[in-house]
């Protein structure tokens, strides 16, 4: 296989593009789309996104110190791409996008958006000033999950979601189930040898 070095930039693709909605103490209300999201730490709960000083967002967030990560859905993918594309300076995302605001479970200030079947709501732990992004380190104070998402065992299943993701400039929608955590190494159950009926 050639290989050539490539002067694009960065390559961690896809990604999940995420809308994180936010509120700051005068109630102004906003929502950003971010590529730049992920796990940092399952004990505690702790999730990272990366936002430019310019973005209207940022300032929110860094003055009220929570905001809510919200996946999205094939359905809400539009208003993903137009809330990363217009800036809160000039238009009320909530309203142009028809979203709804609504209460998160443990936080003071940002709403979660109701149409998103997945809000994870998060306190800012610190801010790492990197260059042309500042990641916000958070903790994950609460998850809100939407019913229609949990089988009959309370497990969730975010396969029932349609949820997108972005690589390079594209969105895509997650399809096909290529296996389960583990799958390559579980060992195959063992055949029948009962005797079969002839």
């Amino acid at each position: 296989m050639a290989k050539q070095v490539w002067q694009g930039g960065n390559m961690l693709y896809p990604l999940p593009a995420v809308m994180v909605s936010c509120a700051n103490a005068a109630g102004e209300k906003n929502i950003v789309t971010v590529a730049w999201a992920g796990t940092v730490c399952t004990n505690p709960p702790m999730l990272s996104i990366s936002l430019r000083p310019e973005r209207h967002s940022y300032g929110i967030i860094r003055e009220s110190g929570e905001f809510v990560v919200n996946l999205v859905t094939a359905r809400l993918q539009r208003a993903c791409d137009w809330c990363g594309v217009r800036s809160g300076r000039d238009h009320d995302k909530w309203e142009e996008c028809h979203l709804t605001p609504a209460s998160a479970a443990k936080l003071e200030l940002a709403p979660a958006i109701e149409e998103s079947p997945v809000n994870i709501e998060c306190h800012v732990r610190d801010v790492l000033e990197l260059g042309s992004h500042h990641l916000f380190l958070a903790d994950v104070l609460a998850v809100q999950v939407d019913d229609a998402l949990l089988n009959a065992n309370g497990k969730l299943d975010l396969a029932r979601a349609c949820l997108t993701a972005y690589s390079h400039g594209e969105y895509f929608e997650l399809g096909r189930r290529l296996g389960t955590f583990g799958y390559s190494v579980r060992k195959k159950a063992p055949k029948d040898r009962r005797p079969r009926r002839r």
